[in-house]
């Protein structure tokens, strides 16, 4: 007897973002495993037959190690249930969703990525920040603040990075800010670039903070900036207006 998982992408918030495949498979649930990303509006409508495993991430600690979230979900399977992997986000975007069906796959359980609308894309816009313009910007990069501690090599290229055009998305990054700012100016990139910080992105609290790579880290600091937040670079921020339309939250 063997059931499946989804690894199911709630996206960056809220319902109004909530793809209907993800509310499919969410509402036929036998288990949910669960992150905190997805927000309470999300989880408070998680089905009342579901067994709900809380898996989320707090302040650096981790509700469950990501190896007994892999064990679980091999195990609720493999008792014939339909098991929901819900995450903030896409699963495959810095959310861990690529080695889980390697997991997955070891142990010939059946999966189902369902995509979520990525927090990368969607926060920037509900502040009315375009990732690509015409005038600004006809690329756009998103990488990790957050590398996996006791990795030995950086996976990021901070020269290339500098000399990058166009739009920089980094997520995860708020509390390396100093080290991302340093590391861009180091190498070259002008110090007035623009940078916003979008802090809850699509949520009632949701919060702005703008700056330039001179002067953010000391911005994040004298405002408390905290995660979840979404960092973005470039001279598409010049478009980000307070008082601009795309403030209201979904």
């Amino acid at each position: 007897m063997k059931g499946k998982v989804y690894l199911v992408g709630s996206g960056p918030g809220g319902l109004g973002l909530l793809t209907q495949r993800a509310r499919q498979v969410i509402d036929q649930a036998d288990v949910v495993l669960y992150d905190q990303l997805p927000g309470e509006e999300v989880l408070a409508t998680l089905p009342e037959k579901a067994e709900k495993i809380d898996c989320g991430k707090f302040g650096g600690t981790h509700t469950l190690e990501q190896e007994t979230i892999e064990a679980l979900m091999i195990k609720k399977a493999k008792e014939g249930k339909r098991v929901v992997r819900l995450k903030g986000g896409d699963p495959f975007l810095f959310g861990r969703g690529g080695e889980e069906l390697e997991v997955l796959r070891e142990h010939n359980i059946p999966v189902e990525l369902v995509s979520g609308v990525t927090s990368a894309l969607a926060v920037p816009g509900a502040v009315g920040i375009p990732l690509t313009h015409r005038k600004y910007a006809s690329q756009v990069t998103i990488i990790t603040g957050h590398e996996e501690p006791g990795k030995p090599i950086s996976g990021l290229d901070w020269e290339n990075l500098a000399k990058n055009p166009g739009t920089l998305v980094i997520l995860m990054g708020v509390k390396n800010i100093p080290v991302i700012t340093q590391n861009l100016v180091s190498h070259g990139k002008d110090s007035e670039t623009p940078v916003a910080i979008i802090e809850r992105g699509l949520r009632p609290d949701q919060r702005v903070t703008a700056g330039t790579l001179r002067t953010i880290a000391d911005l994040v600091k004298l405002r408390g900036v905290r995660p979840p937040a979404i960092i973005v670079i470039g001279d598409v921020v010049k478009l980000y207006r307070e008082d601009g339309p795309g403030l209201v939250p979904f």
